[in-house]
């Protein structure tokens, strides 16, 4: 499976092109000022006037792109170089004066509607409106052109239009980032899932492997029928192991109570632990019925590995289980371990509550896992 980076991921080619698509499309208004250049008598009127729209239309196509792909990126758009590429864009469409005349004015639409999609709100605004008193002015400065009331709508119409496909880029942006995100935290949960189980497999089930070789080791001169018995068991129990690690990586293993109880049994057994196990397990929903499984699980292993007992208790009652045992108790009033942040946090998805201490009678250890009536 591919892992979220936690960056919007590159472009595909199809979406590429539609980028470049919305920002040449427009370039189709430039027909009149072209249509002039290419009726100007003189030559070199004829050259500089299209050669200049050309190269205007490529600068606007190459800056809206350029910030349109920092958008998706989520980064922003350097203000420095945005002010530069608008007045690089100004004076191109300058430039194409001598073979435009007043018909250049159609550059000021393209120029309004980068900077709404470039600058700051308060720049955007700006730039705007002098693009918008600029035909009124040229009129009163220049004899002969005349004042066109239809840039001023096209400047204005074009800007709240690219106003709302810039904060509609935007949004999409920051919608592409979440959802990554949120695939990223996915991935992370479950690897922490992952990491959990095997622990609690791992650990119970080699604390177990070790116990009964140990066990077998000191029966093989004394008593071999049974250092053989135990030493077949230490070989059914690592099979069992490699089973479920397997079946963990998959994702197909499931933890029951009952065999919970009777792993408990084995593993008390071999460990010289005298055990008090139910021999029936109430009825219970599947998801209460896993988590009480690793509560046995994680209690049991506790147990054998750390308590010195002599003596572990098991009950089970619908609304709650408990591994209690009468050996040293906790380290600390508020003992923890990987193994129990694992349970307290399989505990916490369906509100139930998990406590670590000692028994009711002050002696040994007791951890309890309660399902709360309003849980279940």
């Amino acid at each position: 499976m591919d892992l979220p980076t936690g960056q919007p991921q590159p472009m595909n080619r199809h979406w590429r092109y539609i980028g470049w698509l919305l920002a040449a499309v427009w370039l189709f208004f430039l027909n009149v000022p072209i249509s002039t250049a290419l009726q100007q008598p003189e030559p070199w009127r004829r050259i500089v006037g299209v050669t200049a729209l050309v190269v205007f239309g490529l600068g606007y196509v190459l800056l809206f792109q350029w910030a349109r792909r920092l958008r998706q990126l989520l980064l922003p758009i350097p203000a420095g170089r945005a002010r530069v590429g608008l007045l690089v864009l100004l004076a191109v469409g300058l430039a194409s004066i001598p073979g435009t005349d007043g018909d250049w004015l159609a550059t000021l639409v393209y120029v309004a509607a980068a900077g709404v999609f470039l600058l700051p709100p308060w720049e955007a605004a700006a730039t705007v409106a002098l693009c918008a008193v600029t035909p009124a002015l040229a009129s009163w400065l220049v004899p002969g052109w005349e004042a066109e009331n239809g840039i001023v709508f096209a400047v204005l119409l074009a800007s709240f239009a690219m106003f709302g496909v810039s904060r509609l880029a935007q949004r999409n942006s920051e919608l592409q980032a979440a959802q990554q995100e949120i695939g990223r935290l996915a991935v992370a949960e479950e690897r922490a899932r992952a990491a959990r189980d095997l622990h609690d497999i791992l650990g119970h089930s080699l604390t177990v492997v070790a116990i009964k070789a140990e066990l077998a080791g000191r029966l093989i001169d004394v008593d071999t029928v049974r250092a053989a018995a135990e030493i077949a068991e230490v070989e059914k129990l690592a099979r069992a192991a490699l089973a479920d690690v397997r079946q963990t990586v998959g994702a197909y293993r499931e933890v029951t109570l009952a065999g919970e109880l009777a792993g408990a049994r084995s593993a008390l057994a071999a460990a010289g632990i005298a055990a008090q196990v139910p021999a029936e397990v109430p009825e219970l929903p599947s998801e209460w019925d896993r988590l009480f499984g690793w509560t046995v699980r994680e209690g049991v292993t506790n147990v054998v590995r750390h308590s010195g007992a002599r003596c572990c208790t098991i009950q089970v009652r619908p609304d709650g289980v408990e591994v209690g045992d009468d050996g040293r108790g906790p380290a600390t009033p508020d003992a923890t371990g990987y193994g129990l942040v694992g349970l307290r946090e399989r505990a916490r998805r369906l509100d139930a509550v998990v406590t670590v201490g000692r028994r009711r009678d002050g002696t040994g250890f007791l951890l309890r896992v309660h399902a709360p009536a309003e849980a279940r």
